[in-house]
């Protein structure tokens, strides 16, 4: 696990500093109850009951299309980099969270070591060009696996725009954009984690209402499975109960709060 220094993040030339990873170990590991055998050795067509699965007794290309299916909706970093050439790359990455505020940092996972991790890894520094519908076209676009070296702005007649902070360059189509400096990379599986902090935020007027983001106004793209996309929906509110004031007292399942 490489870890970038804070404040450091997109100087070029400098030395990581090394952090401890601590890989999984199959033989320490302790499971509770008695093993249970996986109710199917591949994906079945159909299911007439429920499916039991170790992801080791499958292939890996179907333990993906099952965790991508079942792990959704994904939000898209539309990352943009710059290598340490100055050639520029824009590619989609479903595998993305916010994971802290104070200060923000997101993560992205690259599977296998392709350009845009290639770029972070030269250069410690990437935008997150966040994707509304909008733009989803031209973001599927560039998941196109072009060689090495070709623009994906360019194939895909996007404009750049500079960034304030780091010489990663920004969508300017995209509304809203995260500036970010690399803190950690950790490898997991045949992922790569890719940590950052957030530098700099950049947000369209047309997102913003009564002091927020407004989701409807964003209309963000999710990713599913396969080829399927997918957009926001129904916006509802729940709000967030308080032991004191709401729970205390109550009965089970009194106290929960109920959409409109």
């Amino acid at each position: 696990m490489t870890t970038w220094p804070a404040g450091q993040g997109g100087q070029r030339g400098r030395t990581p500093v090394r952090a401890t990873a601590y890989a999984s170990d199959d033989s320490a590991r302790q499971r509770p109850g008695t093993p249970v055998a996986s109710s199917h050795p591949e994906p079945p067509t159909e299911l007439d009951g429920p499916l039991e699965l170790d992801p080791g007794d499958w292939r890996a290309r179907d333990v993906y299309f099952l965790m991508t299916g079942l792990v959704i909706p994904r939000p898209i970093a539309w990352v943009s980099t710059r290598s340490a050439d100055g050639v520029r790359n824009l590619a989609p990455h479903s595998y993305f969270q916010a994971v802290s505020n104070d200060p923000p940092h997101v993560v992205f996972a690259s599977t296998g070591v392709k350009d845009t991790l290639r770029n972070v890894r030269e250069t410690g520094e990437f935008v997150v060009n966040l994707v509304s519908a909008d733009l989803v076209e031209p973001m599927n676009f560039t998941a196109t696996d072009f060689p090495p070296g070709e623009d994906e702005f360019t194939w895909a007649g996007l404009t750049e725009t500079a960034a304030h902070r780091v010489a990663a360059p920004r969508v300017a189509e995209a509304h809203a954009h995260l500036e970010c400096e690399l803190r950690q990379e950790v490898a997991v599986g045949n992922g790569n984690l890719v940590i950052a902090e957030v530098v700099h935020v950049h947000v369209a007027p047309d997102l913003w209402r009564e002091g927020r983001i407004d989701p409807e106004a964003y209309d963000p793209v999710c990713r599913l499975a396969g080829t399927s996309y997918a957009t926001l929906g129904e916006v509802f509110k729940l709000p967030r109960p308080s032991w004191e004031r709401d729970v205390r007292g109550t009965g089970p399942g009194e106290a929960i709060p109920r959409r409109d």
